[in-house]
Order: structure tokens, then sequence, then C-alpha cells
């Protein structure tokens, strides 16, 4: 390139950093993220966690950055913009668009009614009835990919007819919880799901086939020992009020499931997600507008006293998602800043000193970092988004597969943010029960700290996923072309 040629680029914004210089080093490049990390963890102890405030962590932790920066201000902030034009963080936010509408949209349609419905004609009670619960949050957490709409959803519905019919309040708030965890790890419209394989550089597909068996060795025990320990409650509101909560629901909604039937079978079959997810939103509306499960303007239409002028689901689905679309390029920029400042090498020669040549070890620092990020940080996608790029490392040091780098780091994320207290969905559940008491006055409320043991669903995960960086089960190297091999390739 000739110098005119530099200069243009230099001009039009196009010309890539290739290195920057920090103020103390590797840690230098490290104060944007290490500054968004204790800002999140700070506000999570405070309980004053937010979208919006973790946004404004990360903005403040990348304007700091610049006060560290020894190289041009100019160079730090294009060096900036390159991490944010990644197709990583691009390709998470028009999945999560698409998969927020169509999440809205199943929800329009009645889908978690009809399946509250089908609870109602089981005739089940007690252990069986949490069972059951589990297994119809997890049907819905896969449908819709959202395990906080389920939680909302299911604490609304499910939870006031479990105890009605004499099912444990802890054991039914732990089946919601459980039936979210399921969802949210293998849902491939769920957030963390995208996420998890958009940066490792994964297609949604392949990984969701490549983690079934984990995710279904952890639910065959979970839905037995909630139909063993579920069961114990004092049938609380009596026969009548399991009955009126039910009679409120019906089974149209269950027509929902063909649209998530589409999805399913168009993803794993090799669509990609957009298109799969596509046909999956056309199929929702014209089955509701066909049914008429719900008005058009429901799905979409025109309010100019609202403050978005467009409102319905199609809109609410997009919108559940903008805080999180600007974060996820926030920290994809900062760990960019990273690799440009050489923290992420300096990280990775530290972590090698103890792993060394053991592809074990390498595992367990990836299990370890993920499972630390999601007990500090209550919003899980956040502190999925905060891993990942470690997790990409140090996979792509030993050339772990990256459906295996995928699986280790969504899992982990998917259990921790469903089990501690103070995880984001675990206090939303229980506020949805604090407000259904007023509803039904004989509700009783669990608190966070009385559910986090039995979230069954969530504990397994995190084991499997232990055991299997230990012993190796499952384990994939990526080959020249992507494959997956069972031997690790040698050094070429």
């Amino acid at each position: 390139m000739t110098s005119a040629e530099e200069e243009l680029a230099r001009t039009e914004g196009s010309k890539r950093i290739q290195k920057l210089d920090f103020r103390l080093g590797a840690f230098g490049a490290a104060v944007p993220l290490v500054f968004f990390v204790v800002w999140a963890i700070t506000t999570s102890v405070l309980k004053l966690s937010s979208e919006v405030g973790l946004v404004m962590g990360a903005l403040i932790g990348i304007t700091l950055g610049l006060f560290f920066s020894k190289s041009k201000w100019g160079d730090y902030a294009q060096g900036l913009f390159d991490g944010l034009a990644q197709p990583v963080g691009v390709v998470a936010i028009v999945a999560w668009f698409y998969a927020g509408m169509f999440a809205q949209i199943l929800q329009v349609g009645g889908l978690v009614e009809g399946l509250v419905w089908i609870g109602g004609i089981t005739g089940l009670t007690g252990g069986l009835f949490a069972a059951m619960t589990f297994l119809l949050a997890a049907i819905f957490s896969t449908a819709v990919g959202t395990g906080y709409g389920t939680t909302v959803a299911f604490c609304t519905l499910m939870y006031p007819a479990g105890v009605a019919v004499g099912a444990d309040p802890t054991f039914m708030f732990a089946a919601i919880l459980a039936g979210a965890v399921f969802g949210d790890n293998l849902a491939p419209v769920s957030d963390t799901t995208i996420v998890s394989a958009t940066t490792q550089e994964a297609d949604v597909p392949g990984v969701v086939r490549s983690r079934f068996k984990y995710s279904i060795m952890a639910a065959i025990p979970t839905t037995i020992l909630f139909a063993i320990f579920g069961g114990g409650g004092t049938a609380a509101g009596g026969s009548a009020g399991a009955s009126a909560i039910m009679d409120a629901n019906e089974p149209t909604g269950l027509v929902m499931l063909i649209p998530f039937a589409i999805v399913l079978i168009l993803a794993l079959t090799g669509q990609h997600l957009v298109t799969s997810l596509t046909w999956g939103i056309l199929a929702a509306i014209g089955i509701i507008v066909a049914m008429n499960l719900a008005a058009f303007s429901d799905i979409i239409s025109f309010d100019p006293n609202s403050d978005t002028v467009i409102t319905g689901a199609l809109v609410e689905g997009v919108m559940g998602y903008m805080n999180m679309a600007v974060l996820i390029l926030l920290i994809v920029a900062c760990a960019h800043l990273l690799k440009l400042g050489g923290t992420m090498d300096a990280i990775t020669g530290v972590m090698i000193k103890w792993i060394k040549n053991s592809v074990r070890r390498a595992e367990l620092a990836i299990w370890g970092i993920v499972a630390l990020l999601n007990s500090a940080i209550t919003i899980n996608t956040a502190a999925e988004i905060a891993a990942a790029p470690f997790v990409k490392e140090l996979g792509e040091k030993y050339k772990i597969h990256r459906y295996r780098r995928a699986n280790m780091l969504d899992a982990v994320t998917s259990a921790l943010g469903y089990i501690f207290p103070w995880g984001a969905p675990v206090l939303l559940g229980w506020s949805t029960i604090k407000l259904s008491k007023e509803t039904y006055e004989w509700l009783p409320v669990v608190s966070p700290t009385e559910v986090f043991p039995f979230v069954f669903q969530g504990w397994f995960l995190v084991v499997i996923m232990l055991i299997a960086a230990i012993t190796g089960w499952g384990l994939r190297f990526e080959g020249k072309n992507d494959e997956e091999l069972k031997e690790r390739p040698t050094e070429s």
C-alpha cells in the first residue's frame, strides 16, 4: 500500500490498528474490562444491577482506558471501533432480535396458557405435579428461548396451581427455575445459546446437537428427584383454588408448538438461524390470525400516543434485547482492546504455565473462569459475554473444538444464573410470586435462599461439565477444516 493509500485508509477510518501501548502494560489494557467486571459485581452485591447500568459500566470503563493509553487517543478509538465492528457481536444481535420477536409471538398466541391447561387436565398432585411443571417449563423455555420469560409466566400460573394441589412450594419454585435452565441451555433461540455459539465462531445447530446429551443427562435425574421430593405440601387454597386457576387457561395455545417445531427442524437440518426464525415467525402470525388467537394489533400496530409509536409483540421482542445488544458490542470491543494491548497473551501465558500441555487442565481453567464470572455477575448473558474471549483464547490454544468450548461456556452460564440467590432470574421469580400473593392470599412465598439448593437441572449441569472436563467425556478437538477429531492434532 502506498503512502497516499495509507492516508486515504486512515481518513476513511478503515485502517485496522494492530497494536496499542498502555501505561502499566497488559494491566492498563485490561482496565476497561476489569472496571466493568468490578462495576457489575458491586452493583449486584448492592442489588442495583440492571442492563442499562451494565452498559454504563462498560462505557465508563472504556473511557478510563483512554487515560491509560500511551498510543494516540485516535488509535485507541480506532482500535475500539475495530472491536465494535467484529462480526461476532453483530451476528449475536441480529439473532437476538429475531429470537425475541419469535418468543413474544408464541406468548401472544397463548403457548404458556396451553401448557398450563395440560397441567390441569392431568390430575397429578404433589411431587408428580412438580415434576410435570419442570417438564412443561423446559418445553416452554426451549420453544421461546427465554428463561426469564419462563420464570415469570410459570411463577404466575403454575406455581399457585401446584401449591393448590399439594406440591411443596419450595420444590415448585425450584422446578420452574430448573425448567428455565433447560431451555436457556438447549434452545436454538436462547440468548445464551446464540452468544456461546457466535463468540466461539460456531454454528448454532451444531452446538445444539452436540450439547443435547448433557442437557438430557441432567434432566432425567432432575425429573425423578422432583417427583420423589416435590410433594409434602398442604394443598393450600384447596381444589377449588386449583380449578379456578386452571379454568382460566385454554388448550388452543398449544397450536403454537407448530411454529416451534418448524424452527427446531429447520435449524437442526442446517438452515441458518435467522432463516429458521423467519419461517417460524411467519407461521406463528399466520396461525394466530387464522385461528383468531389474538388481535393483529397485538402483533404489531401504530400508536401515536406510545413512546415507541409502533407497539406489539414484534416490537417488544426487539426492544427486550436492545440494552443487551449495546452491551455485547461494548464487551466485545473491550476484549479486542485486551488483544491489542497484549493482555490476552499475558493471561494466557500465565495459565499455560499451570496448564502446560494438559488439555484437562485447560478445560478445568475454562470451567473455572466461566463459573467465577457467573457467580459474580447476576445477569448470566453479561457474564457469558465477559468470559467468552478467555474461553476462545484457551480453547484455540489447545485445539479444543468450538462446539465443546461453546457447550462449556453455555452450560455453566445457564446453570449458575438460576441457582444463586442473588441471580437476576431467581430474584425475578421471587418478586413474581410476591405479586401473585396479592391475588391468592393463601399463597406461600419462597425466598431465594430457600430455593437455590433444589434447582437440580442447574446443579447437575455444573457437575456434569466439571466431570466432562476432568474425564474428557465428550471432548473433541478441532481439525484444519473445523472438523471434530477424537485425538488432538499435532502441531504443524
